[in-house]
């Protein structure tokens, strides 16, 4: 049961946050429409900073690559991370996705120091890119002495048109065919400067 109430006010708050924003969303708001009491939300979450704190940690969560993208010293390098690649594109092609990374960046700009403190209590998981970057790295078939700089590169290639257009300017998603293109283009250009072979 408390699980279950712990998803609901979950759910509820992303319906909230989404809808009215974080300033305009209230703690009294989201208990009514967890259909739960507020003294139930202060029990699972003590303030609506860590109630947001948690939806962005769901969403790094699902950022992060799945265990089976996992670099294989066994296969060539392109389609392990083309499909590193692609499962990125298809996250930013979840619009549910965008419209709460859209209300955590409104929320999280003007106050740096809630920017902070929200970073804080989510730790620092490192991104899967990352991982998979250092993994070939010191397999000795990709050359850079900085993985997370690699990966940083890649993911602007990838996030400069299926993620930052549509967060700021409201730009619709991807189609397929323009991902197939922007997964093919941005991963050869990352080989054609990294791959050691």
């Amino acid at each position: 049961m408390t699980d279950r109430k712990r998803a609901a006010i979950l759910e509820a708050a992303v319906a909230e946050f989404r809808q009215a924003g974080y300033d305009a969303t209230s703690m009294d708001r989201v208990a009514a429409s967890a259909g739960v009491s507020k003294r139930t939300v202060y029990n699972h979450f003590p303030s609506k900073d860590a109630l947001f704190a948690q939806i962005l940690q769901q969403l790094l969560q699902r950022a992060v690559a799945s265990p089976e993208l996992a670099y294989r010293p066994d296969r060539p390098l392109r389609p392990q991370l083309l499909e590193l690649v692609q499962q990125k594109l298809r996250l930013l092609h979840d619009e549910d996705f965008i419209e709460l990374v859209r209300v955590a960046i409104a929320a999280i700009i003007p106050s740096p120091e809630r920017a902070q403190e929200m970073f804080a209590r989510m730790g620092d998981k490192e991104e899967g890119l990352t991982v998979w970057i250092r993994a070939a790295a010191a397999d000795g078939r990709l050359k850079t002495q900085d993985p997370r700089f690699a990966s940083m590169l890649l993911q602007g290639m990838i996030k400069g048109f299926a993620f930052w257009p549509q967060i700021t300017m409201g730009q619709p998603v991807l189609t397929a065919a323009q991902r197939d293109q922007v997964a093919n283009t941005a991963t050869d250009m990352f080989l054609a400067h990294f791959a050691a072979e």
